[in-house]
């Protein structure tokens, strides 16, 4: 027969009170616990990711520009006269030197005009022999024609003074002496005529033959002038250097001052490289710097700034000081570094993926023990092409990341593996 067991059922209602208020108190705490513990880290392997040391010491500030060699002289090569393209004789790449011929032009009116000066000169020069001849006959016969009255000059004098010595001796009338004086002095009056009228005849003759020959020197000009412009359908390189460009074709037309081509000198080149204009404010004349053309560095200095931007850049002139490397040629793509100035010592780290100058950023930094990076404010100054001035947020010895860390944006740590 069974005995009721009154204790055992209120042991049992409070066992169940208590459990149920364990469960009501412990579930609240756990969820409010694992509230406050943080996500879990995302692993990233270590070894994938670029990393840099901050040190202290000199730091050299650099500018980078890509560019391409060019000519620092370039010689265009223009038509002086019209006319067709005949012959051409040398292609681009040609080496030339002052007097080489690189085509030939085609003008007949212009080679028929240098042969009409031509026969017109000679004509000239034929009417000056002849303008010679003429004067000289002509001072001859007035020599003699004054050869003629000095002569008759000579006899009334002469008969002039034997009358007035025989007017003296009273054996010739008066009017007889004075007849003969006034012959004698009609007789030198003319002497004295004829002798100026040779004498202005002297010069008008040198007149005559002076205003010949500056005709015939007038035509030798412009017959000078044609045979340069005939000898100018040879188009020649004018310069040492190699033809770059030719930019007609044979049977084509040209008219004067159009260009035929152009000329580089290929030994003397310079670099035109394009920097970024927030970089280029920096960048003043004279400053050192250096150009790769992937075969060789070449010390230079900065010579020439563009003082437009265009596209976001700034053109900069380097003028190369160093020899050449082989294979360098005009517009040969080139890596070109200006030295801005030297800083003697200042806080520094290689140059993150991001980061503009006098900017705040965010960047990894490395635990001590490198197994984690946190996310860490960092104010650069200064930018180089290769490190950056640490204004704050790091110290000498902090290990930062340095890569392209914007797929982690979302993220303040990481574990690195």
């Amino acid at each position: 027969m069974d005995v009721p067991r009154e204790g055992a059922r209120k042991q049992k209602i409070i066992r169940r009170a208590i459990l149920i208020s364990v469960i009501v108190i412990a579930v609240p705490a756990i969820t409010y616990s694992l509230s406050r513990l943080k996500p879990a880290a995302p692993s990233v392997e270590g070894s994938t990711l670029w990393m840099g040391k901050v040190e202290r010491g000199p730091m050299l500030r650099q500018v980078r520009g890509l560019g391409t060699l060019v000519p620092e002289e370039i010689l265009y090569i223009p038509a002086i006269n019209e006319g067709r393209v005949e012959k051409i004789l040398l292609r681009p790449g040609a080496k030339v030197q002052p007097e080489t011929v690189i085509l030939i032009l085609a003008n007949p009116e212009l080679e028929l005009a240098a042969e009409d000066l031509r026969w017109q000169v000679k004509a000239a020069e034929a009417n000056m022999a002849d303008l010679r001849v003429k004067m000289e006959t002509a001072n001859l016969d007035l020599r003699s024609a004054v050869a003629r009255v000095e002569s008759e000059y000579v006899q009334a004098k002469m008969k002039a003074e034997r009358d007035a010595a025989l007017g003296k001796e009273g054996l010739t009338p008066d009017l007889t002496v004075k007849l003969s004086q006034a012959a004698a002095d009609e007789s030198g009056k003319r002497f004295v005529i004829d002798q100026k009228r040779l004498e202005i005849s002297g010069s008008s003759a040198a007149a005559q033959i002076a205003s010949q020959q500056v005709q015939i020197e007038k035509l030798r000009a412009g017959y000078q002038l044609k045979l340069k412009q005939v000898e100018g359908l040879k188009v020649r390189a004018g310069a040492k250097g190699v033809l770059q460009q030719m930019v007609v074709e044979v049977g084509q037309k040209v008219l004067p001052g159009a260009q035929l081509g152009k000329v580089a000198q290929q030994d003397l080149l310079k670099a035109e490289i394009k920097i970024p204009e927030t970089q280029a404010k920096d960048v003043v004349i004279g400053q050192v710097a250096q150009v790769d053309t992937h075969n060789g560095i070449i010390p230079g200095r900065v010579v020439r700034i563009d003082p437009a931007a265009v596209n976001g850049n700034v053109t900069v002139d380097i003028h190369l000081e160093g020899a050449l490397p082989p294979g360098a040629r005009p517009d040969l793509s080139v890596d070109g570094t200006v030295e801005l100035e030297r800083l003697p010592d200042v806080l520094y780290v290689q140059r993150p993926v991001f980061g503009q100058p006098n900017s705040l950023i965010s960047i990894f930094k490395v635990s001590p023990d490198g197994k984690e990076a946190s996310r860490t404010q960092v104010r650069i100054g200064r930018v180089s092409v290769q490190t950056v001035e640490v204004v704050e947020g790091l110290k000498i010895g902090d290990k930062v990341i340095l890569s392209d860390m914007s797929a982690w944006d979302g993220q303040d740590r990481l574990r690195l593996n």
